[in-house]
């Protein structure tokens, strides 16, 4: 028979491992719950106070992450333009032509991207470094960097 600290400590193991695969911190915290019904289980608990246990530290430190992070999302990037959902934001990627239809293909990370400029003007961008400012589907939106 399975011991019931032994299940909370396997579920929140399981959590832990899906943040790693997923990157976000909830799992993390929801793992932090399920750690805290197994020290209630060892405690001696029954199992409705592990239940709650659980529930209650686990969505409280969600809530809470929430709430702290909840500043930084009125400050106000799109999910698109936002570094913190996507890594490539800030990179620099050489473009070495642009197309008639003003976008071009640059190699980054190992694969072929589609990039367009932020501001498109009339004519043709400038070849040369551009830095990623966006992230549009799979289409990178870039930014010429300064000529030095």
């Amino acid at each position: 028979m399975l011991a019931l600290s032994t299940f909370w400590w396997l579920l929140a193991g399981v959590a832990v491992i899906a943040e790693m695969l997923s990157g976000t911190v909830y799992l993390l915290l929801i793992a932090a719950g399920l750690a805290a019904a197994a020290l209630a289980a060892h405690l001696g608990f029954g199992l409705t106070v592990q239940i709650v246990t659980a529930a209650v530290i686990g969505s409280g430190l969600v809530l809470f992450w929430w709430r702290v992070r909840a500043p930084a999302r009125r400050a106000g990037l799109a999910a698109q333009a936002d570094p913190d959902l996507n890594l490539d934001i800030g990179q620099t990627v050489l473009v070495d032509y642009w197309t008639a239809d003003g976008t071009a293909s640059v190699m980054h990370r190992g694969a072929r991207w589609r990039v367009e400029p932020e501001n498109p003007v009339g004519s043709v961008p400038m070849p040369g470094p551009h830095r990623i400012v966006a992230l549009v589907g799979s289409t990178f939106v870039v930014v010429p960097l300064p000529a030095h």
